[in-house]
């Protein structure tokens, strides 16, 4: 298998793109190679199975839209209260909804996990992580509400990025900022 890393990150960036487009059974060699503009054979130098290709695009999508120190340190300047909480909340559905395919390709691989294990293991692995650092951070931060307020959150935010993105018609986006202020308002105590 090939090493170069700025390739495989291409090929896994290609095949997010083609997740998104075509969904999982569009998800080939022949397509993540045809969208990164690469000869036909690079993909498969770079992924044993297909499976293997799938599981590292889960884990892609995580790095791409992971916020960075300087980012996570900027969110946190001034008072920590309920004001704040719904900036960060706009923050993410803003950051996440700009990957617009990422999320889509996220949705594809959640479905395709009810089908293969290992990509269900590593799914789940790397949600809860995400759960859990997004708690720790919250209580770390001294923001209000409890390690509840930010699932509730984390499972309404996840829901409006699913309907403003498949649907956009049902919410349209400009009334997310409401939506999400009201959110806010209504879970922390």
């Amino acid at each position: 298998m090939r090493q170069n890393p700025a390739r495989r990150a291409a090929l896994l960036d290609a095949a997010i793109e083609v997740l998104a487009r075509e969904g999982a059974r569009g998800l080939t060699f022949r397509a993540v190679d045809s969208e990164a503009q690469v000869p036909i054979g690079t993909a498969s130098n770079y992924f044993k199975s297909r499976d293997e290709l799938l599981t590292q695009v889960g884990s892609r999508f995580y790095e791409r839209l992971e916020p960075d120190a300087a980012t996570l340190t900027a969110a946190l300047a001034g008072p920590r209260d309920r004001a704040r909480v719904t900036e960060l909340m706009h923050g993410i559905v803003d950051r996440v909804t700009a990957f617009r395919s990422g999320y889509l390709a996220l949705l594809e691989l959640r479905l395709e996990s009810t089908r293969r294990p290992a990509l269900r293991e590593l799914l789940s692995e790397r949600i809860r992580a995400d759960v859990d650092t997004n708690i720790r951070y919250h209580e770390e931060a001294g923001l209000p509400g409890d390690a509840t307020t930010v699932v509730l959150l984390y499972l309404a935010l996840n829901w409006l990025i699913l309907e403003r993105l498949t649907l956009p018609a049902v919410f349209p986006e400009d009334g997310d900022h409401d939506l999400v202020a009201e959110l806010v308002e209504r879970v922390l105590p």
